[in-house]
């Protein structure tokens, strides 16, 4: 006989296989192809392990892996929020509160509540990790947009005012890392890839 909670979890392992079908809008550096949602979330993890060491304060990184690589699997029910979307912008905590309780929800419950704990610390953004971790999502696409001569900045028509608010946040979580990517945004003006 097979313990229920090996079941449940292979449940779950079976249902965040469709995070590998979630389109994002950013393009793989240096490419036209989309990203999805497993393959932004696994950039994030060895982004956060790499460069852990220039968060502003000392961090578990463990729980920051844990972040980058189960934030967008409510993803799966409520669909990717484009950054710079003007409709949506991201006022849809009520359907990735449900698609949270349902798909963590699947596994055996100490571990269901462990990981939506986690997922709303990264949520709430309050923490040394989460601040880390949101840190890691906003310097991915930056380096994909800088890599694509504007990407979905140009697509889109976001303008330099724009990105400078949204990524802004990163100095929250490092410093340096948002030193490094101010300067990017800056290079990127200068290039001509950037609107101001």
């Amino acid at each position: 006989m097979l313990p229920e909670s090996l079941l449940q979890q292979i449940a779950f392992i079976k249902e965040i296989d469709k995070l590998k079908y979630i389109q994002r809008k950013t393009r793989l550096l240096n490419s036209d192809r989309h990203e999805n949602d497993a393959e932004h979330s696994w950039h994030l993890a060895m982004m956060a392990i790499v460069l852990a060491e220039h968060a502003n304060e000392p961090i578990d990184i463990l729980k920051v892996v844990k972040m980058v690589l189960i934030h967008d699997i409510v993803e799966i029910d409520a669909g990717d929020t484009f950054i710079y979307d003007t409709q949506k912008s991201h006022s849809n905590a009520d359907e990735e509160r449900l698609a949270a309780n349902r798909i963590f929800g699947l596994l055996p419950e100490e571990q269901a509540r462990e990981l939506i704990a986690i997922w709303e610390e990264f949520e709430a953004g309050e923490t040394s990790e989460a601040k880390f971790a949101r840190t890691m999502d906003r310097l991915e696409p930056l380096l994909q947009n800088t890599s694509n001569n504007g990407g979905t900045w140009n697509e889109f028509g976001v303008d330099y005012s724009k990105v400078y608010a949204k990524k802004s946040i990163m100095k929250e979580g490092s410093a340096t890392i948002w030193n490094y990517a101010e300067k990017l945004i800056n290079e990127s003006v200068e290039k001509g890839i950037l609107k101001k």
